[in-house]
């Protein structure tokens, strides 16, 4: 692998740890940002993975011994850049209607999982009271 290759692939690298840190996030427009972080390195990964420059592989005839350009992950990356627009498009309105019905972009709690998060901590602090019992009566009798 050369050079430019090796950066093209640290690129993708950088790109999809920040869209997966962003998709983390509580807030609304940072889960767009970041699959559209996502989206943005999925079509340099694709055209990494179609290697160098070829000939063009509709025109037919003699190319003087140069291959020809392998044309699926072109149209990969079209598709991809297709789905992307539009899946970011509908995480727009998502947020937007959110924005609207709510007044802020923050993710809320579900009632479901304060409920599940409240029983796990009464749980905790019932093993932690049965692991280290009060003795009583220690200590001098007697």
């Amino acid at each position: 692998m050369s050079g430019p290759a090796l950066v093209l692939v640290a690129v993708v690298a950088v790109l999809f740890a920040a869209g997966f840190e962003l998709l983390m996030q509580r807030s609304l427009i940072r889960v767009v940002v970041g699959f559209m972080l996502l989206g943005h390195g999925a079509n340099l990964l694709l055209l990494i993975a179609g290697g160098a420059a070829g000939a063009p592989p509709l025109l037919g005839g003699p190319h003087r011994g140069r291959r020809m350009a392998d044309p699926l992950p072109q149209a990969m990356a079209l598709t991809a850049i297709v789905i992307t627009f539009g899946v970011t498009a509908f995480l727009l309105a998502l947020a937007y209607r959110s924005r609207l019905l709510l007044g802020e972009d923050e993710v809320q709690d579900d009632v479901e999982d304060r409920r599940v998060r409240a029983e796990r901590r009464r749980r905790d602090e019932l093993r932690a009271e049965a692991a280290d019992p009060v003795e009583e009566g220690e200590g001098g009798g007697g």
